[in-house]
């Protein structure tokens, strides 16, 4: 059975898709056969991997309303090597929609069960807000990487979302869990960034990922050609960051995982 993980931050701009896409091909590197699951609906995930959203027969949005199966939405990435489930503009409707549907919470989660045993690892990538969409990816995560930048206002915001994780486990699923909190956007040269690193290690000692990703101009590149970092320059600082991230998050998981 896949072992899920959901990438949330309630923060626009932290590095979400980024680390989503990045960490879904270093998985991918190391063997392991990884479904990303785009929630949000400016499908930059889903263009990030090299799939069109502007062409797409289903998305997450058809699955969550329960007008496709996830067999039916899945799509295969042949540049990324791993498959997707995409997502578009119709997406923004699912909010209002989901309100008034059964079981609104867990529709990712049930819809998931049919297809989990074909993957390792399942990565939702989640909109920047605490929605009824990020709800969905919670409920059917196993655990929670939080990326936050190294800036001055990255702790702002993390406690409400600890709380929401809290409630989600007390409510709906107990298994779930901070899988760690993900330092992005680092730049040693800056005080601040060192300061924020140093601060966040101080108080999260234990749930902060040891790999730390780098800025990167490369990083920034690479998605207008719809690629990972890791295809389009695996010799960058940031390939090598998310391939260390990927090595931490199997050696972590390491009875979900495929040893090879």
């Amino acid at each position: 059975m896949a072992k899920t993980f959901c990438i949330a931050n309630q923060k626009g701009g932290v590095g979400k898709t980024t680390t989503a896409v990045n960490l879904a091909a270093g998985l991918v590197a190391q063997k392991q056969r990884v479904l990303l699951i785009d929630l949000d609906p400016q499908g930059n995930a889903t263009m990030g991997s090299g799939v069109d959203k502007a062409n797409l027969e289903n998305s997450v949005y058809q699955v969550l309303i329960g007008m496709a199966t996830a067999a039916q939405t899945v799509l295969y990435a042949p540049t990324a090597g791993y498959s997707v489930m995409p997502a578009n503009r119709d997406l923004a409707g699912a909010e209002v929609e989901l309100v008034d549907l059964e079981n609104r919470e867990m529709r990712l989660k049930l819809a998931l069960a049919e297809i989990e045993d074909q993957f390792d690892f399942i990565l939702i990538d989640c909109p920047p807000a605490l929605s009824l969409l990020t709800l969905n990816g919670l409920c059917a995560a196993d655990g929670v990487v939080v990326p936050m930048q190294c800036e001055y206002f990255a702790l702002e915001g993390l406690g409400k979302l600890l709380n929401t994780v809290k409630s989600v486990q007390k409510i709906h699923n107990k298994d779930l869990d901070i899988e760690g909190l993900l330092l992005t956007m680092f730049d040693s040269r800056l005080r601040l960034s060192n300061q924020v690193v140093d601060e966040v290690q101080k108080h999260f000692s234990t749930m902060v990922f040891d790999t730390i990703i780098r800025r990167n101009t490369r990083l920034g590149e690479a998605p207008s050609y719809g690629e990972s970092i890791i295809a389009y320059d695996a010799t960058s600082k940031g390939a090598v960051n998310y391939l260390n991230l990927a090595n931490e998050l199997l050696k972590k998981n390491q009875q979900y995982g495929k040893s090879h």
